[in-house]
């Protein structure tokens, strides 16, 4: 043996693909959900700091700012904040004018 390892020259079959390294990859068995029919939502309205809390996480995730486990505290008094302090602190975060 020369040092390479001889793979076999078969080709894969859709489930032997690891749907985390290849998403575009269906394994058998596995279909797209359909989207939520807005009729079926409870109308149920979210609180003011539970919206805005929503909202910091989003603006964090798109900023690519991963908040950390004792960031958590600091986010909920944040939250807590008006909404004209919660904007101003998203502008802040996404560097808009």
């Amino acid at each position: 043996m020369n040092g390479l390892q001889a793979f076999p020259t078969a080709t894969a079959s859709l489930t032997e693909f690891d749907v985390y390294r290849y998403p575009g990859a269906l394994v058998s068995g596995d279909y797209e959900l359909p989207a939520p029919a807005p009729a079926s939502r409870l109308p149920i309205p979210l609180e003011p700091a539970d919206r805005r809390r929503l909202e910091l996480h989003a603006a964090l995730t798109t900023a690519g700012i991963a908040p950390l486990p004792g960031d958590l505290a600091a986010i909920e008094a944040l939250c807590a904040l008006d909404d004209t302090t919660h904007m101003a602190l998203q502008r802040w975060i996404s560097r808009t004018p």
